[in-house]
């Protein structure tokens, strides 16, 4: 502590810190304190038609039923069988891009939609990502 504090400051001070009140957390007052209502759904093994339909219904009923936040798990396309046919793209066949792209397109999915982005390694990494869904207007 400086020694060109003045008294009072002094005093004040020591009387803050020997003071067994606590202070409230003013930061803590604007953060919300949503408990995000998550569902996951595993797309490995499905076709594209399959996964399409699969998603577009899975969207649909989690956004009626109120759930935030949507974790889709569809790998990484290492075990696709499309890099055997020539006339398949080899990255936009695999569920890992085309799922996320057929619901960008859908109009009616994304008036659901709040945002999608990819997962966190302990939700499945490059291999899945998340949708949240804005909240249903009742």
């Amino acid at each position: 502590m400086s020694n060109n504090l003045p008294d009072k400051d002094k005093r004040d001070w020591q009387d803050f810190i020997s003071s067994k009140d606590k202070l409230p957390n003013k930061d803590g007052k604007h953060q919300k304190k949503t408990k995000l209502k998550i569902r996951s759904i595993d797309l490995h093994g499905y076709t594209l038609d399959q996964a399409n339909k699969t998603i577009e219904e899975f969207i649909q009923k989690s956004y009626s039923e109120k759930i935030n936040k949507l974790i889709v798990v569809t790998g990484k396309g290492l075990h696709s069988q499309n890099e055997k046919d020539p006339y398949v793209s080899k990255d936009l066949s695999i569920l890992k891009y085309s799922v996320p792209e057929f619901i960008s397109k859908n109009k009616s999915l994304m008036n659901l939609v709040y945002e999608m982005q990819d997962a966190k390694i302990e939700d499945g990494g490059s291999g899945a990502f998340y949708i949240f869904l804005k909240k249903k207007k009742t």
